[in-house]
């Protein structure tokens, strides 16, 4: 594969954003990397974003997402688990 020109990185980059603004519409809290399947408004987004980007694009951004919301939840507290605080 070669290296996506600035156009093409230019698409792939607005097909990203499209997938994410549909998912912080429908499901905020939704996790690319969790498995779970995406709301059915953004279904074909994500085809499309899988499409117009390579995969190893899609992977990472993927993973940047998941790390940025974990970001966020840490920013606001975290309970943990056992309902204790660590010492």
């Amino acid at each position: 594969m070669s290296y996506p020109d600035k156009e093409a990185r230019a698409v792939c980059w607005a097909a990203r954003d499209e997938y994410w603004a549909c998912l912080d519409k429908h499901a905020p809290h939704h996790s690319c990397t969790s498995g779970e399947p995406e709301p059915q408004q953004c279904v074909a987004l994500r085809k499309l974003y899988e499409k117009r980007c390579p995969s190893q694009w899609v992977k990472h951004f993927d993973r940047k997402r998941t790390f940025e919301q974990f970001k966020l939840k840490m920013a606001k507290g975290y309970e943990p688990l056992d309902g204790k605080t660590p010492k």
